[in-house]
């Protein structure tokens, strides 16, 4: 259902199989974080404040598992020990410049209705 009017109970919705991508809550972060560029683990750690170690390594395996980001060895770490280094795949890059960031920048222009949302009248 291409034009995004999915029925009730339907399994196939295009609408559901999008939000799944951004069920976590950490996810999101995530993709957005690495549309800097290519991180090593410990400066994802760096520049998501709040992520745990646990929460960080469960949300880049659901990206990974999802083919939204790639996991690559870098040679220029500590002779002897590559380290791995995080970048977005070509379709994690469609979705966190796409979708994602539209996502956020709505949410930025409606900040103060998601913080105090009206009363109902």
């Amino acid at each position: 259902m291409i034009d995004g009017t999915c029925q009730t109970f339907v399994s196939d919705c295009h609408v559901r199989a999008a939000v799944e991508l951004i069920n976590h809550t950490w996810d999101p972060v995530v993709l957005s974080a690495l549309r800097a560029g290519p991180m090593r683990r410990n400066d994802l750690m760096g520049r998501i404040a709040g992520i745990s170690d646990k929460v960080l390594t469960q949300a880049l395996q659901r990206l990974r598992t999802r083919g939204l980001i790639i996991r690559q060895s870098d040679d220029e770490g500590m002779p002897g020990r590559r380290m791995a280094v995080y970048q977005l795949s070509p379709l994690g890059e469609s979705f966190a410049n796409g979708p994602l960031a539209q996502l956020a920048r709505w949410a930025a222009a409606n900040h103060a209705e998601l913080i105090e949302p009206s009363t109902p009248s």
